[in-house]
């Protein structure tokens, strides 16, 4: 993932120079440069828009006690659709009005949700509810399950007290 931004950080002010020297050499500067202030404008207005009705829909979700997760990642599109409207160039202009259309996002976000389960599965073995278990049947790093190299001591409430450490310099008795 990392390898692709870098990428992108390389490829994209290459393509934006390409297209603003094919642009501006059909149309001229001043259209050129006119044109990426109007996309920013328009781009504005678009954001403002879609986001006031994004925070409408998350504040219902959030009233019904429902978690806004495609609500928030949606927000988090539009977000970055803003920064690329902003940006000036044809082509982060042409993905932020992409991302202002709400199947592009419905399409992309299901693409990242099914990645990002796949990344948890292939990290922790777990699918969540009803997915893959441990030995047992039980959840994989469930009691009696300790991972190797792991610190984690699971103990029960009985099997441990809290007591003042003498030793330690933030005890009670040295405050007055």
């Amino acid at each position: 993932m990392g390898m692709l931004i870098l990428l992108a950080l390389l490829i994209i002010p290459i393509l934006e120079i390409g297209v603003f020297i094919l642009i501006g050499g059909q149309i001229g500067v001043f259209p050129t440069l006119a044109m990426i202030l109007v996309t920013a404008v328009i781009g504005t207005g678009l954001l403002r828009w879609q986001g006031f009705s994004l925070i409408r829909r998350i504040q219902t979700e959030l009233n019904a006690n429902r978690v806004p997760g495609r609500d928030l990642a949606h927000g988090a599109m539009l977000l970055v659709a803003g920064v690329l409207l902003l940006t000036p160039g044809f082509v982060t202009d042409a993905i932020g009005f992409l991302l202002f259309v709400p199947p592009v996002r419905d399409v992309l976000f299901a693409f990242l949700a099914a990645r990002l389960a796949d990344s948890v599965v292939l990290q922790t073995g777990a699918a969540g509810p009803g997915g893959p278990t441990g030995p047992g049947g039980r959840p994989p790093h469930s009691a009696g399950d300790k991972p190797a190299g792991s610190d984690v001591v699971d103990l029960d409430p009985d099997e441990f007290t809290r007591a003042p450490d003498p030793s330690s310099p933030w005890r009670d008795s040295d405050r007055s």
